[in-house]
C-alpha cells in the first residue's frame, strides 16, 4: 500500500496506515517534498513509478477537487480517496457515520447538526451527502460567509442557528476554517468561539444524551474551549479510534486475491 498525500495530514494519513499494518500489509509512506516531483516530475510519472514497484491499493489525499477521480481507472491499483480539494472526504464520513451507530445503535431520523466553514469543508459535503442517504436531518450553522445558501442545498438540509442546533441536535460537528482554502477574515477569536463554537454557555443548551464531535484537527479555544475538547459527551477521540477500524474495512474490501 502507497500513501500518496500530496496535503499535510495526521489523522487520516497515520490511521491509514496503522490500519494497513494491522492487515498485515506492506506501507509505502510518500513525501511530495522530498520526491522527484519537487525535480519536475509529473504525478502521472509518480504513480506510474509505485504501479511498477507492485503497489496494490494507493490512498491518495489531493488539492486538486478531481484529481483522485481523474486517475481511478488508469492504473493497475485500486485508488482510495483520502480527501479531495474541497468536495470530498469519504473516509471520514464513514467513520463519523460509525461513530454514530456506535452511540445511537441507529441512524435514520437522527438530527445531526455541522457547525463552522460548510462551505469549503469536505468534511462537511461528504457527511451532507452520506447523512441524506441515511435518512437523517441536518442542522447546519456558522458564519453567513462560510454557509451555502439554502437552494444550492439538498432537502434534508436546514440553515438554522446554533442555539436552535443545540437544542435539536442528537451530535454536532464542530468543524474549523479551512483556511488553507480561503482567506475570508481576521478571524477575532473569543467572537468566534462565542457565536459559533462551542463554549461553557452552550453547553449549558445541548441535550444531556447529545454528542460532540470533530474531525480534527481541533483549535482549541476556536471551534471548541479547551476544556470541553475531553469532556463526558465528546467523542472527538473515539472518531479516531473509529477512523483505524473503518479504514481497515475499507481496505480489507479492497485487498487483491492472491
Amino acid at each position: 500500500m502507497a500513501n500518496l498525500f500530496f496535503e499535510n495530514s495526521t489523522r487520516t494519513k497515520f490511521s491509514f496506515e496503522v490500519a494497513a499494518k494491522r492487515l498485515g500489509a506492506h506501507v509505502l509512506n510518500f513525501n511530495e517534498s522530498n520526491s522527484s516531483v519537487s525535480k519536475g516530475e509529473s504525478l502521472y510519472d509518480t504513480l506510474k513509478t509505485f504501479e511498477s514497484f507492485g503497489v496494490d491499493t494507493a490512498i491518495v489525499r489531493h488539492s486538486d477537487d478531481y484529481f483522485i477521480e481523474s486517475i481511478k481507472d488508469k492504473f493497475k491499483f485500486s485508488v482510495v480517496n483520502a480527501g479531495a480539494g474541497e468536495i470530498q472526504h469519504p473516509s471520514q464520513s464513514l467513520l463519523d457515520v460509525f461513530t454514530l451507530y456506535e452511540e445511537f445503535k441507529k441512524l435514520e431520523g437522527l438530527t445531526i447538526a455541522i457547525c463552522g466553514d460548510i462551505k469549503f469543508s469536505r468534511v462537511a459535503k461528504s457527511d451532507i451527502e452520506i447523512f441524506g442517504l441515511l435518512k437523517m436531518k441536518v442542522l447546519l450553522c456558522g458564519p453567513e460567509s462560510l454557509i451555502p445558501k439554502q437552494e444550492n442545498l439538498p432537502s434534508h438540509c436546514e440553515i438554522t442557528t446554533i442555539n436552535k442546533a443545540a437544542k435539536e441536535a442528537d451530535a454536532i460537528i464542530f468543524l474549523r476554517v479551512q483556511h488553507e482554502r480561503h482567506q475570508m477574515f481576521e478571524l477575532d477569536i473569543k467572537d468566534y468561539n462565542e457565536n459559533f463554537g462551542l463554549n461553557d454557555k452552550l453547553m449549558k443548551k445541548i441535550k444531556k444524551d447529545s454528542i460532540i464531535m470533530h474531525p480534527g484537527p481541533v483549535n482549541r479555544d476556536i471551534e471548541i474551549t479547551s476544556h470541553l475538547v475531553e469532556c463526558e459527551q465528546s467523542r472527538i477521540f473515539k472518531q479516531m479510534e473509529n477512523g483505524v477500524y473503518t479504514r481497515m474495512a475499507i481496505l480489507d474490501w479492497l485487498k487483491p486475491q492472491r
